[in-house]
């Protein structure tokens, strides 16, 4: 069994590896595209269509993306294999004309239901399968991202099965460190972030990480809120499909063209890069997660945890800078905590922290993930979570 749970990583970590890699260079490029040429947005509104008409023709209109992945695994249901190259086109769609949308969510996606349609062909079953297709979506996550550790732990804490979660450990380790090395040889950057500055530990310190993390707790509770129910809110006010992807994808357009440059469109990772030296407006984290709660009501692909980054980032900075810590400091503590509150992650967060930053700040992103996974009320972003929060719902039930 040890042999074949190997056999496993290995397979899955090669597979999801180049293919993560390969959607990473796509991206790149038509990111760099947009940028180039940034009359592109003009065309989101038809992009949005295409997506829709896409998703349509092979039946897949009301999947719900990762979440849906999720469910079927959790349920040892058939993962539609179509939703692989769906979610590579629609995401780079998305990318290259201005969408507020990420590309690990599409990652998790294209792993699952990439291995999903490999281990059919394997004849794989029952807990082989569920073993086998959480690796795939380990690598992928690894290749896009760079992070193989948080990649691995992100994906195994979907599992409500203590013994699924154990016997996942090894092969989704391998496909994630497999994978990593598969996007390196393909030249995929990693996603590093760097302080900068050396930052000492200070229990003076602590009590304003506390204040930070209540507020990433609230921040939280409303972007959650505002990425599941405002699509819901709005299928029932524009019923025709056609409409409100239109509609939605014009009113980023305008926005955009309010605002005068592009900043909130795209993933927002150089936003968040900018908050950890230090550069943030207090308006910032707003404006993104108005951003991207339009496009996603548009019904535009991609996933919502890099947008979440750029929003944990840039109310840290501010926020952070109100309470007297150092910015930098506010801003990756903003990303780590607002990513493990929001999708329920407590390990994750914490390698997450580590494969950024270092081990640097350690002390105070145990501390941060620990608050916030305690504040969690587990209304997150992502259904059936391992770990969830013991403390918070059971008060809000007294």
């Amino acid at each position: 069994m040890f042999l074949k749970l190997c056999t496993f990583g290995l397979l899955t970590g090669i597979i999801g590896g180049f293919i993560g890699a390969t959607f990473a260079i796509v991206l790149s490029f038509v990111i760099n595209l947009r940028e180039t040429s940034p009359w592109l947005i003009l065309l989101l509104p038809l992009g949005s269509i295409a997506t829709l008409l896409l998703y349509r023709k092979f039946k897949v209109d009301n999947h719900r993306g990762t979440n849906e992945i999720i469910r079927n695994l959790k349920n040892k249901d058939r993962i539609n294999a179509i939703i692989a190259p769906l979610v590579f086109v629609s995401t780079a769609i998305t990318q290259l004309f201005g969408g507020s949308a990420g590309k690990e969510g599409a990652a998790l996606q294209l792993g699952g239901a990439g291995s999903s349609a490999i281990s059919d062909a394997l004849k794989l079953k029952g807990e082989q399968r569920t073993i086998f297709i959480m690796s795939g979506m380990s690598a992928t996550f690894a290749s896009v991202f760079g992070t193989p550790l948080t990649a691995a732990f992100f994906v195994l804490e979907f599992k409500s099965s203590k013994k699924i979660f154990s016997l996942a450990l090894i092969p989704c380790f391998i496909s994630a460190m497999v994978a990593k090395k598969c996007a390196s040889l393909l030249n995929v950057a990693e996603e590093a972030i760097h302080l900068n500055r050396l930052i000492t530990f200070s229990i003076s310190t602590v009590w304003k990480i506390f204040v930070l993390a209540i507020g990433l707790s609230l921040l939280s509770t409303v972007m959650c809120f505002a990425f599941e129910k405002v699509q819901i809110w709005i299928k029932k006010f524009i019923p025709n499909s056609f409409i409100r992807t239109f509609i939605f994808a014009l009113t980023v357009v305008i926005l955009t063209a309010c605002i005068g440059d592009m900043r909130y469109n795209g993933s927002g990772m150089n936003m968040a890069i900018n908050a950890i030296s230090g550069s943030a407006k207090w308006y910032d984290f707003i404006l993104k997660l108005v951003f991207t709660t339009i496009t996603l009501a548009a019904g535009l692909k991609g996933g919502e945890i890099v947008p979440t980054f750029c929003i944990g980032a840039t109310f840290g900075c501010f926020f952070g800078g109100l309470l007297g810590l150092d910015s930098g400091l506010a801003a990756a503590l903003g990303i780590i905590g607002l990513f493990c509150c929001a999708t329920n992650s407590f390990i994750s967060a914490i390698f997450l922290g580590i494969e950024l930053f270092g081990f640097s700040i350690l002390p105070y992103i145990v501390i941060i993930c620990i608050i916030l996974w305690l504040l969690s009320t587990n209304d997150g972003l992502f259904e059936n979570r391992f770990f969830k929060s013991p403390i918070l719902k059971k008060l809000i039930k007294h």
